[in-house]
């Protein structure tokens, strides 16, 4: 009985299939009507679309020499600490950089980039960015935006002012903030764990520029992970140095006042004379004792600044791309296509029937 009620339900199912498989050939013109509409509306879409050209940018920690693996290896690489001590003891490291790069104050440092442009463009990526390609319908849907925004601009004194001046990090006005969202999504960034490797990808409409930015963001985080991690040995750097300076003014004073004394008592043979010029050595000797002791210092301290610094490597550089990474117009085609199908043989096989079953039951009713 089971087989035969499963043989039963196979021949059922080849049965249905098969007589959808006819009415779809029935109704092929009508398919084929469709699949062209969509292919049409594919290479509109496909060529309204700008062309957007792709940068990516890899990056990794300089290898230690001493072994290290692990997180500890990682902290050695970075200078966030020795590999004895363990990881964490600085609150910034190579994980955070995706979310250094969401950060305003790095925003802001790029938006001020100067860049070059295909055309010979000299201009900062703030203003770049007023220049990238929409789609039409961006247009159409943002018309009554566009007119508000026109109609406000005549009120203003200089509609270039929020551009010229200084950007305060504190108070952003909406065009501002609007461009450091723009920039968040065309600058993307993710970091490997496992690998250790800081991937950077930069996607603009214009060759030049992407590569512009994309090797500026490398040199702005590569500057803000080091200036964070120097910043505590530049400090103590620059206080040893004007302890220096001090120190080394002092034993100058003290050598000129030796010198001047000797030369001044020359010939004379008194204690008090002897006693004072012996004082007057003595503290020439510590003087010069103490500014050659802070000059060691100095010395060290700035060996710690250079020992602070994070080793990049940057493994795969910023170049300029010569295809257009998007839009793939074929992949949309035969997408719109695929789809104009899709939507054509459901109508056929169940969208005609639904639609008749419900408006038979409309008439019914009424």
């Amino acid at each position: 009985m089971v087989e035969q009620d499963y043989k039963q339900s196979q021949q059922t199912m080849q049965i249905d299939f098969m007589a959808m498989f006819r009415r779809l050939y029935k109704q092929r013109k009508k398919i084929y009507k469709t699949i062209s509409l969509g292919i049409i509306a594919g290479i509109i879409i496909g060529f309204s679309l700008p062309k957007t050209y792709q940068v990516n940018v890899s990056l990794s920690p300089e290898s230690g020499v001493n072994g290290a693996s692990g997180l500890s290896g990682i902290a050695s690489m970075f200078g966030l600490g020795n590999a004895s001590t363990g990881f964490g003891e600085d609150a910034l490291n190579f994980n955070m950089f995706p979310e250094i790069v969401k950060t305003n104050p790095f925003a802001l440092e790029m938006l001020q980039i100067p860049i070059k442009t295909k055309k010979n463009d000299n201009i900062t990526l703030y203003d770049y960015l007023d220049t990238e390609k929409k789609p039409w319908w961006n247009y159409i849907i943002g018309a009554p935006g566009i007119a508000i925004g026109s109609i406000m601009s005549l009120f203003k004194e200089d509609p270039n002012d929020s551009i010229q001046k200084k950007i305060d990090p504190f108070y952003l006005t909406l065009e501002q903030t609007a461009k450091i969202e723009t920039l968040k999504k065309i600058l993307k960034i993710e970091t490997d764990k496992k690998t250790n490797m800081t991937n950077i990808t930069i996607s603009l409409q214009d060759p030049i520029a992407a590569a512009i930015v994309a090797d500026s963001a490398v040199h702005k985080l590569q500057e803000y992970i080091t200036d964070y991690r120097t910043r505590k040995a530049k400090q103590d750097y620059d206080f040893q140095l004007s302890l220096c300076e001090q120190y080394k003014k002092e034993y100058f004073e003290a050598q000129q006042e030796y010198a001047k004394f000797a030369d001044a008592n020359r010939n004379i043979i008194l204690q008090t004379v002897t006693s004072e010029k012996e004082r007057l050595q003595k503290n020439l000797s510590l003087a010069e004792q103490i500014y050659s002791q802070s000059m060691a210092q100095l010395q060290v301290l700035h060996g710690k600044v250079q020992e602070a610094k994070p080793v990049f490597a940057v493994v795969e550089p910023a170049t300029v791309p010569l295809v257009p990474a998007s839009p793939k117009k074929m992949m949309i085609i035969i997408a719109f296509a695929f789809l104009a199908f899709i939507f054509e043989s459901a109508w056929i096989l169940f969208g005609k029937d639904i639609y008749h079953d419900f408006k038979n039951e409309m008439k019914k009713k009424d």
